[in-house]
């Protein structure tokens, strides 16, 4: 493995990443500012579904890898030599020293304490003493490794619903399951009878695995699986799509059933309470990192 070093400035940083992956063979490229650290760095802010403040720095480094010499060679001389890329420099062409990238990524994840006793533990590292409920979850494609507040927190209102699982006919539904995690939880925590459903076939194939390492028995499937109603319903998606699916979400919870939302931002609190009113009032029940969870219960009908 290859790696090229350059030097652009603002204007020429989306058209060199372009050709170096459209057309130059680059396998990957990463962009920072060349002024990080110094009087001179300049932050670049944004929020999900909002724009930064700059498509980029005003002096950007562009760390390219390329699978062998030759090609990181051929691709800064062409670079270089065009009309439209005046003021890109060369900084360095190196090869990169082997990496155990299993062994790099499995060490960037670490148990998570979730509640007292409850842990979500990757499967290469050992059980804490102290857990009693623990979900085996390794990263993969699919989101929710319990690391994210809004994975945690969900988990933390799971962990905090003492007899509600074990209550005789109750039905839970985990909609856009991701990993499966929270069913699991749900499932480790006394619930029988689960669905876990998702848009992403991979989502629901990584639920179905999860669930089998983790010894739970549970339904995965997509999104038209879930049938009829339920006495719980989790959703850790996103705020805009947790607004669009407030008719659907609230019409697979039953009388008296809780809803339990995810993936909020504190500012983004009043429109879901707007999108939700029509039946049932939400809550801020948690708050982590700028994230909410916002729980709530289905009034009986009049």
């Amino acid at each position: 493995m290859f790696e090229l070093v350059l030097r652009a400035p603002e204007t020429l940083v989306e058209p060199v990443s372009d050709a170096l992956i459209d057309e130059l063979g680059a396998l990957s490229v990463s962009v920072e500012d060349a002024d990080a650290g110094s009087p001179d760095e300049q932050a670049l802010f944004g929020e999900p579904g909002m724009p930064t403040e700059g498509a980029a720095w005003q002096r950007s480094t562009l760390k390219v890898l390329f699978a062998d010499e030759a090609a990181a060679s051929d691709a800064a001389a062409l670079l270089l030599a065009q009309d439209w890329s005046q003021g890109l420099q060369l900084q360095s062409l190196q090869r990169l020293p082997e990496t155990d990238w299993v062994r790099l990524t499995q060490s960037q994840f670490e148990p998570v304490s979730i509640a007292p006793g409850f842990w979500v533990v990757p499967s290469w590292h050992a059980v804490p003493d102290d857990a009693q409920r623990v979900i085996r979850l390794d990263p993969g494609l699919a989101f929710g490794t319990g690391t994210h507040p809004t994975t945690r927190m969900c988990l933390r209102w799971v962990a905090a619903q003492g007899t509600l699982w074990a209550q005789p006919g109750q039905r839970v539904l985990d909609y856009g399951c991701g990993s499966g995690i929270l069913a699991i939880g749900a499932a480790l925590h006394g619930a029988t009878d689960i669905d876990a459903v998702d848009i992403d076939p991979a989502a629901v194939q990584a639920t179905a695995d999860n669930a089998r390492a983790n010894g739970v028995a549970l339904r995965a499937g997509l999104p038209e699986a879930a049938q009829g109603r339920y006495g719980v319903v989790l959703a850790n998606i996103l705020a805009t799509p947790l607004k669009l699916l407030a008719p659907l979400l609230c019409a697979h919870l039953a009388e008296g059933g809780r809803l339990v939302l995810a993936g909020i931002l504190e500012r983004q609190a009043d429109e879901l309470k707007a999108a939700y009113a029509p039946w049932l009032a939400l809550q801020i029940s948690d708050a982590q990192e700028g994230w909410i969870l916002m729980t709530g219960e289905r009034r009986a009908a009049a």
